[in-house]
């Protein structure tokens, strides 16, 4: 890689590969590696371009019209570049001198503010809501480390139930943003297990297996996602209605003459 020396600091020179340069008006980039060692400089130089490209990888994830992929590019453009992304009123409470050392990152050489900078590092990305039945489909990969070693058809089995739940909750609440969730819509999906239960003679156990994956799909979607949500997910399981054994009857006084005293206890 050709590096050189600007300003006593040696810099990585590189011509803009074609796939960047919709987000990219330079035609060669130079970047610094912050060093005036030529022998560190070297060392430097697959790091620092690395970071580079996963830079415009995050920039060209950020142009997608999805929503959601724009959130996570912002997320990680703002790693990339040094930062921890926050939502623009948190960076707004910034200390001054943080503050300004964000905004002066976003500007453009032409003194304009870029985009896609600003989303990452000023907070300006909008984080899209997660829909239940989205939810379900980030928990595969999400519990991805539940799964390891299953077989094809312990994978079916494992799944099913759950695509069973959520189904089933989306039919009786819809696929609403699982912020958006309230303590009556969990309510209304228990009292329709409640009808079941009464109409169908089914076992308490088949509505709490349902209650417990709709609370494990929404909980490790909030806990990974790092939404911070407060789900209304507690005391909703039914008791397991186990029937107690029947007790023994006690043996009468006719099979205790005649099995445990013998037949001549009629004879005393």
């Amino acid at each position: 890689m050709n590096i050189q020396r600007r300003n006593k600091t040696f810099h990585l020179i590189k011509r803009v590969p074609k796939r960047y340069e919709a987000i990219e008006p330079r035609k060669t980039v130079w970047i610094s590696l912050h060093t005036d060692s030529e022998t560190v400089a070297r060392q430097k130089t697959p790091t620092a371009w690395a970071h580079m490209v996963e830079a415009w990888e995050a920039r060209l994830a950020g142009d997608s019209a999805d929503a959601e992929s724009r959130f996570e590019a912002a997320r990680e453009l703002a790693r990339v570049r040094g930062y921890r992304y926050i939502a623009a009123d948190r960076v707004a409470k910034l200390p001054r001198e943080e503050f300004l050392e964000r905004v002066r990152a976003v500007v453009k050489p032409d003194g304009e503010p870029d985009r896609i900078e600003a989303a990452a590092i000023l907070g300006g990305a909008v984080e899209p809501g997660i829909t239940v039945e989205r939810a379900l489909e980030l928990f595969w990969t999400l519990a991805r480390d539940r799964t390891l070693g299953k077989s094809e058809d312990q994978l079916r089995r494992w799944k099913n139930p759950r695509i069973k739940a959520i189904r089933n909750f989306v039919d009786i609440v819809g696929s609403k943003d699982i912020a958006a969730i309230t303590p009556d819509d969990m309510l209304d999906f228990r009292d329709w297990w409640v009808d079941r239960l009464a109409s169908e003679g089914l076992a308490p156990n088949s509505a709490n297996k349902d209650l417990i994956h709709v609370a494990d799909t929404l909980k490790t979607v909030n806990k990974m996602k790092r939404l911070g949500l407060v789900l209304p997910l507690g005391n909703l399981s039914f008791k397991d209605g186990k029937k107690h054994k029947r007790e023994r009857p006690p043996f009468s006084g006719e099979w205790i003459k005649t099995t445990t005293l013998g037949a001549d206890w009629n004879g005393l």
